[in-house]
C-alpha cells in the first residue's frame, strides 16, 4: 500500500498507522499541514472495506481540514484520523483510550475531535489519556453557551451557505418553497433540516438509519426517499450530508438540482468533477468552505466562549462563498478551483 506515490498524498507532514492488539484498534492519523497552527480534525470510525480505502479517506479528509481552516480564517492546521471498525459494534471504552494514547504519542501536533461514528462522549474518554482533544465543553464554557457538540454550528454554517448560493443564483433573500433534498440526516443533517423547515423550505430526506428519516418525516413533513433516488430528484438544492464521493460519474449526469451545497466532506469523487458540475450549470458550494462551522465553534471553546462572536464568524461562511461564486463566474472557472486558490494564498501568507 504506497503512501508517497498515493494519488491523494499531498505533502502530508505525518501519517501514522496505529495498532493496539489488546483492543483491536486499527487506525490512521494524518497531519497534512501545520503552517497556520496545530492540526485539528475529527476522528471518523467506519467499517472500511480495506486499509487502502481508509488511507485514501484520511489523506483526503486531512487535506480538506487544512483548506477549511485557511478559508475560515482560523490559526490552525489540518489533520484527520480514522478508525477501521463498525461504531455500533466495535467501539469500546478501551479502544477509544487506545486511540487517545496514539494521539498523545504525536505530542500535540494533532488535536482530535468527534466526527462520523464518534461523539463528544467518546472524546471525553479519549481525554482521559491525552490533553490533545478538541470539542469538549467544561462547566464554564457550557454556562457561556457552548454545548460541546459542534454539529449545531456545522449545520448553521451550511444553512448560511445555502442562503448565499440561492442569493447568487436566483437573487432571492428567502428560502420559502425551496425544494431541498438532504442526503444523510444524522446530527448535522437533522439540524440543517430544522433550519430549512423553519425558513419555509420543502424537504426530501434519506439515510441508512431508518429512525433518523422517520424523525424528519414526523417533525418537518419531509418526504422519505431511497438512498439511490435522492441525488436525482427534481429539486432546487441537493445537500449531501453523509459520506464523501457522492458527486461522481454516475450521479452528476442524473442531477436535476441547480445547487449542490451540503455538509459532507470530499463530495467530489475526483477533482475534475468540479468542472463537470460547472459545465452542467450546477452551482457547487465547495464542501470544506460551507461545512466549516464545526471547527469555528471548537476554536472559540473555553470559559470565554461567546455565542454572538461565534455566530458572527459563522456568517462569514456566507460572505466567503459569495466571493467564491462571484470570482468563479467572472473568471469562468469552477468554484472548487477558486476556493483552492484562495485557501492556498492564505496558507502562503
Amino acid at each position: 500500500m504506497p503512501l508517497f506515490s498515493h494519488p491523494e498524498f499531498d505533502a502530508h507532514e505525518t501519517v501514522s498507522f496505529c495498532f493496539d492488539a489488546a483492543t483491536g484498534l486499527r487506525a490512521i492519523i494524518a497531519v497534512h499541514n501545520t503552517n497556520l497552527g496545530r492540526a485539528l480534525g475529527g476522528c471518523r470510525m467506519w467499517p472500511y472495506a480495506s486499509e487502502a480505502e481508509a488511507l485514501t479517506d484520511v489523506l483526503r479528509l486531512s487535506r480538506g481540514m487544512t483548506y477549511k481552516a485557511a478559508l475560515a480564517g482560523l490559526p490552525q492546521g489540518g489533520g484527520k484520523s480514522v478508525i477501521i471498525g463498525d461504531p455500533r459494534r466495535d467501539k469500546t471504552p478501551e479502544l477509544l483510550r487506545a486511540m487517545g494514547r496514539a494521539v498523545d504519542r504525536l505530542g500535540g501536533a494533532y488535536v482530535i475531535a468527534e466526527d462520523s461514528g464518534t461523539s463528544v462522549a467518546d472524546m471525553r474518554l479519549i481525554a482521559e489519556v491525552t490533553p490533545h482533544v478538541g470539542g469538549l465543553a467544561d462547566a464554564r464554557s457550557v454556562a457561556a453557551g457552548r454545548s460541546g457538540d459542534p454539529s449545531p454550528a456545522t449545520a448553521k454554517g451550511v444553512f448560511i451557505g445555502i442562503q448565499a448560493a440561492v442569493k447568487h443564483l436566483w437573487q432571492r433573500d428567502d428560502l420559502r418553497g425551496l425544494r431541498v433534498a438532504v442526503q444523510g440526516v444524522g446530527n448535522v443533517g437533522y439540524r440543517l433540516c430544522r433550519h430549512l423547515y423553519d425558513a419555509g423550505a420543502r424537504l426530501w430526506v434519506t439515510d441508512l438509519h431508518a429512525p433518523a428519516v422517520e424523525r424528519c418525516v414526523r417533525e418537518f413533513g419531509a418526504v422519505a426517499v431511497g438512498m439511490d433516488q435522492i441525488a436525482a430528484l427534481d429539486v432546487d438544492v441537493f445537500a449531501p450530508c453523509a459520506l464523501g464521493a457522492v458527486l461522481n460519474d454516475a450521479s452528476i449526469p442524473a442531477l436535476k438540482a441547480r445547487i449542490v451545497a451540503g455538509a459532507a466532506n470530499n463530495q467530489l469523487a475526483r477533482p475534475e468533477h468540479d468542472r463537470v458540475l460547472m459545465e452542467r450549470g450546477i452551482l457547487y458550494a465547495p464542501d470544506y468552505c460551507i461545512n466549516a462551522g464545526g471547527i469555528i465553534d471548537i476554536f472559540y471553546e473555553g470559559p470565554d466562549y461567546d455565542a454572538a462572536t461565534v455566530d458572527a464568524h459563522l456568517q462569514r461562511i456566507g460572505s466567503t462563498l459569495s466571493e467564491i461564486f462571484a470570482r468563479a463566474a467572472a473568471e469562468r472557472r469552477p468554484t472548487g478551483e477558486i476556493a483552492d486558490r484562495m485557501a492556498e494564498a492564505r496558507l502562503r501568507r
